[in-house]
């Protein structure tokens, strides 16, 4: 399996994985998909890397840049992050992760933020901030990654592709 950037060919697998991904997640909108493609649609996409397992898309992770309102800069929100269920808990994720986070480091990113599960994510070392607040949503469940010293604090924005719905 390689993790490479998406090129244009990858859109639809990308589109049918991340359906997959989340056709049964609980805490999903079904709506992930199309996140994806208007962030792509928007330039919005930082990174937009895909597993490749011979010729076949397994899962993808997308990373866009995010605000917070003290200003700090460089921050940036991943997800959604998308496995194949056929594939999921064959460490496929968090190769996906590794690489969106070392990339983010190397580009000289502030931090990182995502929405998601403490038990998964807390290994890569994010932890729930209590400084930084995505409104509506338990605060557990919203995590931060530093990687320098900055300490922002405040409400954290998403791009506008996250209310997109088709």
């Amino acid at each position: 399996m390689q993790i490479r950037n998406e090129i244009a060919a990858d859109v639809s697998a990308i589109e049918a994985v991340t359906i997959a991904a989340f056709l049964n997640a609980p805490h999903s909108g079904h709506t992930e998909h199309f996140i994806v493609s208007a962030l792509r649609k928007a330039g919005k996409l930082t990174l937009s890397l895909v597993a490749d397992a011979k010729g076949t898309i397994i899962g993808h992770v997308a990373v866009s840049p995010v605000s917070i309102s003290d200003g700090s800069a460089g921050w940036f929100g991943l997800g959604p992050i998308s496995v194949t269920p056929q594939q999921q808990g064959r460490g496929v994720g968090s190769r996906l992760m590794r690489e969106a986070l070392r990339i983010l480091r190397q580009q000289g990113a502030a931090g990182c933020v995502l929405l998601g599960e403490p038990e998964f994510y807390g290994r890569f070392g994010f932890r729930a901030d209590p400084t930084l607040i995505l409104p509506d949503v338990p605060a557990e469940y919203f995590q931060a990654i530093s990687f320098d010293s900055s300490r922002p604090h405040g409400v954290v924005s998403y791009h506008g592709a996250f209310d997109a719905k088709r």
